[in-house]
């Protein structure tokens, strides 16, 4: 267990040079990143930059006395629950373990500057079961973990959101463009991870599929490559995973069935989660939501930048 403070840059505001930001990161953790999943391109790590620069910050009429927001700001710190090893959506650098990066990263910087006007966040790493429980002790100010939002955990904990669809998605092999989504899996050999929600999902929307189920999923991905099969239906982000691994995958379209994620708070905080729900509409309008998505997800998914879901829009949130 140690403690260390990580020096990032930012782009100035006119583009002429960079000023430099103090990133505080947590005593088993590292803070976030310039590099986008997968490399360190200085070009990635200037998007990144450029983004971060441009994001909104909220008025200072927000940060009402005595409310949750002025009491992070005034620590001078976000503390997210957030993994260091998931591809695309908050994973450390292996290389350089100061950086992490990938959507749910990008998305706690963006509120850090929402709510400092610059990077600062601080890093939990949580596992699935201790994520209530670091919210109701006041460990986080919030989790971004792929927090699937349900009514049974909205009784512990709130829920900002939802700001993002997950669910289940396709793959085909890197040089087939004839398959661009479940709508062209008609009459295709489907590959399907056993006991999997694809068992039941894709006979619903493609009945005249053929299902070929394997145990595991690098079995399905080699079964795919082998060409057993015409494309693999499972989780969107673990296909995204395999695909920033093997360049010889690509997902195709966005997901035919809906996981939204959520932005767990602490239960009862209305205020706060107001103010979280307000940021994320202000970063769909403004770009760097969408921005975020094609610095991660998107640079192995062919599509265009989904359609956020709406805020609300799900039981629990």
């Amino acid at each position: 267990m140690f403690s260390s403070r990580l020096f990032r840059r930012r782009a100035a505001a006119l583009g002429a040079g960079v000023a430099v930001t103090a990133l505080a990161l947590t005593a088993c953790s590292t803070g976030s990143s310039d590099n986008v999943p997968g490399g360190d391109d200085t070009s990635d790590a200037s998007s990144v930059e450029e983004m971060l620069a441009n994001a909104p910050v909220a008025d200072e009429s927000l940060f009402t006395p005595g409310s949750t927001m002025e009491k992070i700001r005034e620590r001078g710190t976000l503390i997210v629950a957030e993994a260091l090893d998931a591809p695309l959506l908050s994973q450390q650098d292996p290389t350089n373990p100061e950086n992490v990066s990938g959507f749910d990263a990008y998305l706690a910087q963006l509120l850090s500057v929402y709510i400092f006007g610059e990077p600062s966040v601080e890093i939990v790493p949580p596992a699935s079961e201790t994520r209530e429980a670091l919210l109701q002790n006041g460990t986080v100010d919030v989790v971004f973990n792929t927090y699937t939002i349900t009514e049974e955990r909205a009784e512990q904990v709130s829920f900002a959101g939802p700001y993002f669809n997950s669910g289940l998605a396709v793959a085909v092999p890197a040089d087939n463009d004839e398959i661009n989504g479940i709508d062209d899996l008609g009459g295709k050999t489907v590959i399907v991870g056993a006991n999997t929600p694809a068992v039941t999902a894709v006979p619903e929307a493609q009945p005249t599929a053929e299902l070929i189920d394997f145990a595991t999923d690098p079995q399905a991905v080699q079964a795919l490559l082998q060409g057993r099969g015409d494309a693999y239906v499972q989780d969107y982000v673990l296909l995204a995973s395999n695909a920033a691994n093997n360049d010889e995958l690509k997902v195709v379209g966005q997901p035919f069935t809906e996981e939204p994620y959520g932005i767990g708070l602490q239960h009862g905080d209305e205020e706060f989660k107001k103010f979280i729900n307000d940021w994320l509409l202000e970063i769909q309008e403004s770009g760097e939501w969408g921005q975020a998505w094609e610095l991660s997800l998107g640079t192995v998914v062919e599509s265009e930048i989904p359609t956020p879901p709406s805020i609300g829009s799900v039981p629990g949130s």
